[in-house]
């Protein structure tokens, strides 16, 4: 996205401060730590990108591979990526309010399931949180109740879910 000097581009190593700054903005109520934005940026290089505005480090999206049905633990390493299978997890968008409004979520969350399916993913799953149910359903994803995850996402906040969209 290339727009009144708005884009998204990969994310480098040098942007994790950054990172681990504006989801501290963000999502104050889910800290990460640094090592954990690093490892999923280095497992999954193709799933990590930051929002620039003007320059600007202004929001970045992780997503990588991961066993369908389940969730990956907030601020937990992983060490390896799981084998079995397979889903494309959205694990973290934040955006910087002065970022909202300008439609760079929806382009990148197209672009990163554009990927997905080009990879050979059936599915893309996620946690929403903090309200973004309704945003995720915009883009095609659905509540799925999976009995084993109502603790986990509990873990996140009470009106957290677990949601699943169809690729293929």
């Amino acid at each position: 996205m290339t727009s009144k000097g708005i884009h998204w581009r990969g994310m480098t190593t040098l942007d994790l401060p950054a990172v681990q700054a504006i989801a501290a903005c963000v999502h104050p109520s889910f800290p990460e730590d640094l090592a954990v934005f690093a490892e999923r940026r280095a497992l999954y290089p193709d799933g990590a990108w930051l929002l620039d505005i003007n320059g600007a480090p202004s929001g970045y999206f992780l997503t990588h591979p991961w066993t369908a049905g389940t969730m990956p633990k907030l601020n937990q390493l992983y060490g390896t990526l799981p084998s079995g299978p397979p889903t494309y997890y959205l694990h973290d968008l934040a955006l910087l309010p002065q970022a909202r409004g300008h439609g760079a979520a929806g382009v990148i969350v197209e672009q990163v399931l554009d990927h997905a399916r080009r990879a050979g993913f059936a599915t893309a799953s996620l946690a929403a949180v903090n309200g973004s149910a309704p945003f995720w359903s915009r883009h095609g994803f659905v509540p799925v109740d999976v009995p084993e995850l109502r603790e986990a996402l509990l873990s996140y906040e009470d009106a957290a879910q677990y949601m699943v969209r169809q690729l293929s």
